[in-house]
């Protein structure tokens, strides 16, 4: 499913004066756990870190915005884009069809910015595969599964049915929690908001990732000491 092409994301981009790797942010959360709402706040005080939009086959929700929360797009389009390596992951989820166009990420990563994936589970595996060293992953889980159906509730976007087999499937989906990096309980936006801002920016200064530093210290050795005046 996932697309070995990723092995060429080796971007780099500016921290300070020091050149770094870009990362590949990736956050997954069963449905209504506020990870969509998270990374629109980290998107809006993020300059640096852009988006992955993904390619769906699900119906459009009447407050999402097409090519912008995602592209809607046929059936018979999603399965072309699979099967000729046009996407770095896909899963199917709720009957629909999601997946990660490679073409944007490579430009992207390739000009040294960051770049944000809002998946679930089945595609972040997928991206493990090909594209580790690069990943900082993210899993958010709710409060509580009664905290979990009233979000649902109060999104009033889907319909009962909808509801219910989401509630469902958050059981499977929750269980993959250990396979991250790190794990939020979300049972308040703004601290958990604030809890992933850390680990970007953490992230970002990781030794491993600051290509540029081993020429940075090279030459602060090399550098002669003023005398005293």
């Amino acid at each position: 499913m996932a697309n070995p092409t990723t092995a060429s994301l080796l971007p780099q981009s500016r921290a300070g004066s020091i050149n770094r790797r870009g990362l590949m942010l990736v956050m997954s959360s069963p449905s209504g756990a506020g990870k969509t709402t998270i990374a629109r706040n980290l998107l809006r005080d993020e300059p640096d870190l852009e988006l992955s939009v993904s390619v769906t086959t699900r119906d459009r929700r009447p407050s999402e915005i097409d090519k912008q929360h995602y592209h809607f797009i046929s059936e018979r389009d999603f399965e072309v884009m699979r099967d000729t390596g046009g996407l770095l992951e896909w899963a199917q989820v709720h009957g629909n069809y999601y997946g990660t166009p490679l073409e944007p990420v490579q430009h992207a990563m390739s000009d040294g910015r960051d770049m944000l994936f809002d998946i679930d589970w089945q595609g972040a595996l997928q991206m493990f595969d090909t594209a580790r060293a690069d990943i900082v992953s993210i899993f958010i889980l709710p409060p509580s599964m009664a905290e979990l159906r009233n979000r649902l509730l109060r999104r009033a976007e889907d319909t009962p049915e909808v509801i219910a087999r989401r509630l469902e499937n958050s059981r499977e989906e929750m269980r993959h929690w250990h396979e991250y990096d790190y794990v939020i309980v979300n049972d308040d936006l703004q601290r958990s908001f604030g809890e992933v801002q850390a680990i970007l920016k953490a992230e970002r200064l990781r030794r491993d990732r600051r290509l540029g530093l081993h020429e940075f210290v090279t030459d602060l050795l090399d550098q002669d000491i003023p005398d005293e005046t």
